[in-house]
This record gives C-alpha cells, structure tokens and sequence, in this order.
C-alpha cells in the first residue's frame, strides 16, 4: 500500500459536456470523487493524499468558471472541514494563496489551524499551484539564506532544496492517478515525483470509485521499485559485495 498518493483531478468539464450541462456542474459532481478518494484512503491506511485542485495556470481559465470554481472551493470548506476534523484528517494546501479572495484564505486558515495534529490521514490540497512556481519559491529561499549569510553557496545540495519544497515533511508520492485519458503531470509535483509510480485512467473526475482506486493499488503492487539499483539489488538476489548504486 502506497504510503502517499497524489492525483490530478482532470474530466469534470468534459463530464458536464458529455450531458450538456455546464462545466460548473461537473465540478460540482466532482466534489463527490474527493469524498470517494478520502473514505478510500481512511479504510485503506494510506497516509498522505495530495490532490491538484486548482493550478497557478488555470487563473486564465473563463472568469464565470474561475467564478464558480471559488464559490464550489468556499463552499466545501464550509461543509466539510469539520467532519475532516472529527475523522482524524489533517488539512493542509500548497500554492499561492495571495491570489484567492480574503474570505477563501481566512477559511483555508481555520481549516489548517482546526485540524494541525490530526494523524490519521494529511490531506494536501494544491490551489493556485505549479511546480515550476514551488521550485522556483525553494530556490528563491535559498538565495535569500545565502545573502543573508546563513547558508553558504557550497551547502546547497537536493536535501537543501527538498527541504524548502512544498511538502517537505512528507513522504514523496509513491503513487501518482490522473484520469480523465491525458498521458501528463501537468507542472503538478515536479520535484516530488522523481520516483513516483504513474497511473493513467480514461476515466473522467467524477465518475471515479473505489473499484477504480483499487485498479491502480493493484498495479502500483505489481510494479518494481529500483530508485536507480538494478531488479537483482532490489530483490537482494545479488551477493553484498556486487550491490552498488547504478547511475
């Protein structure tokens, strides 16, 4: 069982169009998915869900959808963050919050501050993120240390920058989903899927279950993790004194 799993939620608005209906009714359908999503990785102990909710590039999106978007955004933090709490899930999000409306961050806030401590499940919602912008945010902290004398140049390695990264005191993502059929990370995660498992899935946000969870648990079992060692290391088949890192 992967110990955390990211998604991008991709399909809504082709959802909608599927039944003529407009693209806020697929996102609004596609709320139920991240219910599905959260029970799913309750009952299964997954540790850690990250799901891109909303990217730094989908500000340019129509203004009546950005619209109804925020509106669907306040509205599930109205309704659900409490049972969240009552559940043991820690609610956490990553992205430039400055662009959201006042009454969206002061919610984002409360919802971070009532539910800090909780252990059963961190549940990351990335809003009005990128993973080029997180990169760049870690190497702009890291500039910073160094002008300011705390850091020299020469100390600058992965750990340095990981640790300035969105996420940082979590596991990376050992499974990634994306439905709705496009073959993409779409800027999600950069820097934390170098190892990342990937899952693909024709189906659409707000058609996804259990059923579909459980498809891509079974295909991350049956895959080989080797993080650069060659299938014998893994395994532990090759004698110690020929188990080197391969490049």
């Amino acid at each position: 069982m992967p110990r955390h799993v990211a998604i991008i939620m991709d399909g809504n608005g082709r959802w909608a169009a599927r039944r003529r209906r407009p693209r806020a009714i697929g996102h609004r359908a596609g709320a139920r998915a991240v219910n599905v999503c959260i029970d799913f990785c309750l009952e299964q102990g997954v540790r850690a869900l990250t799901l891109f909710a909303f990217s730094s590039e989908n500000w340019g999106r129509p203004e009546e959808e950005v619209g109804a978007l925020m509106k669907l955004f306040l509205a599930a933090l109205d309704r659900e963050v409490e049972e969240l709490h009552r559940r043991g899930v820690e609610v956490r999000f990553i992205g430039d919050r400055t662009r959201f409306p006042a009454d969206i961050r002061a919610r984002m806030q409360a919802a971070e501050m009532l539910t800090r401590g909780n252990a059963r499940l961190t549940l990351a919602i990335a809003a009005s993120y990128g993973g080029r912008q997180d990169i760049a945010a870690a190497a702009r902290a890291l500039a910073e240390d160094v002008a300011a004398g705390r850091l020299r140049p020469e100390q600058i390695d992965e750990a340095a920058v990981g640790a300035r990264m969105a996420l940082a005191d979590l596991p990376p993502p050992d499974l990634f989903i994306r439905t709705g059929g496009d073959f993409r990370i779409s800027n999600f995660l950069l820097w934390q899927l170098a190892y990342t498992e990937l899952w693909f899935t024709e189906t659409l946000w707000p058609d996804l279950d259990a059923a579909t969870l459980h498809e891509a648990i079974r295909a991350f079992a049956g895959r080989e993790r080797r993080f650069g060692l060659t299938g014998e290391q893994v395994s532990g088949t090759v004698p110690p004194s020929q188990r080197s890192a391969t490049p």
